[in-house]
């Protein structure tokens, strides 16, 4: 982070906005996708920043603006670093996954990884068995539609009569 933060616990919006140099609105936008940016003491007041969230603040904008990340992915990077930060924080997945979870995982796998050995042509002849099926037959060729010409008609005028519009034009032009 290339911009220095004061040495003080709390800012303003507009404080941090020049800090970070954003506009307030892109601000406000960052508070709607990550609710523990900023605090406000009472539920009228004015919401200040703390120097976590100045540090937050602009972390999000080098993953945004710096990476080209959008506001979610940086939301979820944002969130794993501080998982890994917190070390154990929560449950693991061996302990999410229960005994049958895991075993349906573990045949998945194993499918995939047969597919993907039948793909690469391991088993050819399993291929071929697999891949032949009885051909469809049409009941007829299906002929692409031809464009024709479009055939000039006679321009009638509101009165019906025919040929009056051209001789107008004629009679104009001359």
């Amino acid at each position: 982070m290339d911009a220095e933060i004061p040495n003080r616990a709390l800012f303003k919006a507009t404080e941090v906005c020049a800090i970070a140099q954003l506009q307030p609105y892109v601000l406000r936008t960052w508070e709607a996708e990550f609710p523990d940016l900023g605090v406000s003491r009472a539920p009228d007041a004015p919401r200040v920043y703390r120097r976590a969230d100045v540090e937050l603040v602009l972390r999000i904008k080098h993953l945004v603006f710096g990476e080209g990340l959008t506001l979610g992915a940086a939301r979820r990077k944002v969130e794993a670093e501080r998982g890994a930060s917190s070390e154990g924080a929560g449950p693991s997945i061996e302990d999410l996954l229960a005994g049958e979870a895991r075993q349906r995982i573990v045949e998945v796998k194993q499918g995939l990884q047969s597919i993907l050995e039948l793909l690469a042509g391991n088993d050819a002849a399993v291929v071929a068995n697999a891949v032949s099926a009885p051909p469809q037959v049409f009941p007829r060729a299906i002929e692409p539609v031809r464009r024709t010409k479009a055939v000039a008609r006679p321009r009638v005028s509101s009165s019906g009569r025919r040929g009056t519009v051209a001789k107008r034009r004629k009679r104009r032009r001359a």
